[in-house]
């Protein structure tokens, strides 16, 4: 005689724990692939940004700082 089997109503398809990712795990990563995909198709529009040069040089002496 067979024994009977039990089937569940719902299936567990759950990740983690809200078993959803948010909204924004999938806009911003598609965001920037469009971003650099812009970029590599019209290069002329990406210009170097003109930033201050006390800026600059406190950035290239917090390098020279971590490097040593």
């Amino acid at each position: 005689m067979p024994a009977p089997t039990h089937t569940r109503p719902h299936p567990a398809t759950r990740v983690g724990a809200d078993g959803r990712l948010p909204w924004w795990a999938l806009a911003l990563p598609t965001l920037a692939f469009v971003a650099l995909l812009v970029l590599i198709l019209n290069p002329s529009d990406a210009q170097a940004a003109t930033g201050d040069p006390v800026i600059t040089h406190l950035l290239e002496r917090v390098q020279q700082l971590t490097t040593r």
